[in-house]
Parts: structure tokens; C-alpha cells; sequence
């Protein structure tokens, strides 16, 4: 006969949860520490080499767009679930038409079958707000964007932009505020990007033909080039290693893969329906003339 193991007395339950959110607080400690690494050991240009740059210490990175093309890096590593940031600083004055991108893609290139996750931030006439557009793609299909307002200049200086990804739920981040919660409902034929290994990527590119006010604002080039910057690349997650079939971590106690990072916190509810009432310009699952039949993900609930 097996003898079930006792609860924890009802003393421990706070210290433990207290331990659990501490490792939260560790595991964002240590994706941060990874991030002064050299962007040679980190990443590989995309395109054009010529209108990329970096500073004297390699810290920050500048990727220009004119009009013959921009231009983009990726990671050199492939990853399954983790924490992923990227400290940013938008194209100041005019920038519409030009979208800055960081996102997370199964491929090199937009393939058919590809698992992708964007953050594109979509350019403006002067005095006008940036939007930030996310979107969410599985097996080649997208169509699940939402714009959002932003509450600060993010020309003015850097911010930090981060997917935190688990099987539970994909969470996008500025500044540790969650923006947008998209979840896993379980079922073998469900929308969430689980299954495929993704390289994390920043670019940016010229799209005047729907950025900016549905392509209404066009480019204008006698600004360009055009530039944004980027540092302080961190993660923390589960590196793909081929031929596995699966990702399998060295340790069972990645932070970003426990119980509290497959909710929002009672504090990130408060940001998030902050967000909800104030920033969502947006959403898919509110758009009945483009969908009358609502996709299968818009009844799962971002609070549970």
C-alpha cells in the first residue's frame, strides 16, 4: 500500500509562493545578465551588412532603412519557450510607412508552414502616435493582429519589448507591462505556436503600401536613411538542439515554465485591464465584419 505523501502545513503555503515568485525575479536576473554578450556572438545579418552599424563598444546596435532597402539580424540560435527582450528606440520625426520589427520566426524567410510572433511597431507623420501591431501566425496562417497606443515616446528612449513564451500562454511585454495575452487551449488542432523551435529576429523595412494609415501615408525618402537602435538582447530559454524531437531543458526548474508564469499576477491583471481600457486601437476578436464567425482562441480568457 502507498502512503500518500502529506500537504504542506498552511504555515508554509505563503513561503512557498514567496520562493516561487522569487524565482521569477531570478530567472529575469539571469536572462539579463546574458545580455552584454557581443552581437557576433549572438546574431547574423540578415541583409544588407552596409547599413548596419554598432557602437565604439559594440553595446548598441543601428540598423538604417533608405530607399533601396533596410535591414535585419536573427539569432543564431534557435529556441522552444523561454523569456525574450530587446531594449529599443524607435525612427524619430516622420516615419511613415517604415515599420520596426522584433519578432519570433520558425524560418529564415516568410515560408508557407512557418510558426511566427511580431512585435512591429508601424511608423507616423510627425506629432502623430506610434502604434505597436502584434500578431500571431501558425502553419502560414496570421490574421490575429492587435494595435495598441503606447504611453510614452518610444523615440525619445530605449524600452523593453519581451515575449514570454511556455506552453501555457504567450505573453507580449513593454516595459514588464502585459499588452497582450494569448493563450493555449489544449486541443490538438488549436492556434498557439508550440510545436516549432523559433529564431528570435529584428528588422527594419519599408511598407508604405499598408502601414500607416492603411498605406495612405507614404514614405517620405528625403529623410531617409531612416534608424533605429537596439541593446540589451536577453533570454532565457530553452535552446533547440537538433535532431530532438522535442526541447528538452537540462532543469526542471525554469521560471518561465512554473505555474506563476502561466498567469498574470494580481498586480499585471491591474496593468492589463489598464491597457485594455486605455491603449487597444484593435482586436481581431472584436472585428465581426472580418470575422462573423469568431476564431476558436477569441473565448479563452487572458484572466485565468
Amino acid at each position: 500500500m502507498r502512503l500518500r505523501s502529506p500537504p504542506p502545513p498552511p504555515f508554509l503555503l505563503p513561503v512557498l509562493l514567496l520562493l516561487l515568485v522569487l524565482s521569477i525575479f531570478m530567472g529575469f536576473a539571469r536572462a539579463m545578465s546574458q545580455s552584454k554578450a557581443s552581437f557576433k556572438d549572438q546574431f547574423d545579418i540578415m541583409w544588407s551588412e552596409d547599413h548596419f552599424k554598432t557602437s565604439e563598444d559594440g553595446q548598441i546596435w543601428y540598423l538604417s532603412l533608405d530607399k533601396e532597402t533596410g535591414c535585419g539580424f536573427q539569432t543564431k540560435q534557435r529556441y522552444r519557450f523561454g523569456w525574450f527582450s530587446m531594449k529599443m528606440k524607435l525612427v524619430g520625426g516622420d516615419s511613415a510607412g517604415v515599420v520596426t520589427a522584433f519578432y519570433m520566426c520558425s524560418e529564415n524567410g516568410a515560408g508557407p508552414h512557418r510558426d511566427e510572433v511580431d512585435i512591429e511597431f508601424l511608423g507616423n507623420r510627425t506629432w502623430q502616435p506610434y502604434l505597436i501591431q502584434t500578431n500571431v501566425y501558425k502553419n502560414g496562417v496570421g490574421g490575429r493582429e492587435m494595435r495598441h497606443a503606447l504611453w510614452f515616446d518610444p523615440t525619445a528612449d530605449y524600452h523593453t519589448y519581451a515575449f514570454l513564451w511556455n506552453n501555457q500562454q504567450l505573453t507580449f511585454m513593454v516595459d514588464r507591462v502585459p499588452l497582450r495575452v494569448f493563450k493555449n487551449n489544449g486541443k490538438p488542432n488549436n492556434f498557439f505556436p508550440n510545436e516549432k523551435p523559433m529564431y528570435l529576429f529584428s528588422s527594419i523595412w519599408n511598407a508604405d503600401d499598408w502601414a500607416t494609415r492603411g498605406g495612405l501615408e507614404k514614405t517620405n525618402w528625403t529623410l531617409a536613411p531612416f534608424e533605429s537602435s537596439y541593446k540589451d538582447f536577453s533570454f532565457d530559454g530553452c535552446q533547440w538542439e537538433d535532431p530532438y524531437p522535442a526541447c528538452v531543458s537540462t532543469t526542471t526548474q525554469n521560471w518561465w515554465d512554473q505555474y506563476p508564469a502561466w498567469h498574470l499576477s494580481d498586480t499585471q491583471k491591474m496593468d492589463y485591464a489598464w491597457v485594455q481600457r486605455n491603449l487597444v486601437i484593435y482586436d481581431y476578436c472584436k472585428d465581426y465584419a472580418r470575422y462573423p464567425k469568431l476564431p476558436p482562441e477569441c473565448s479563452l480568457s487572458p484572466w485565468d
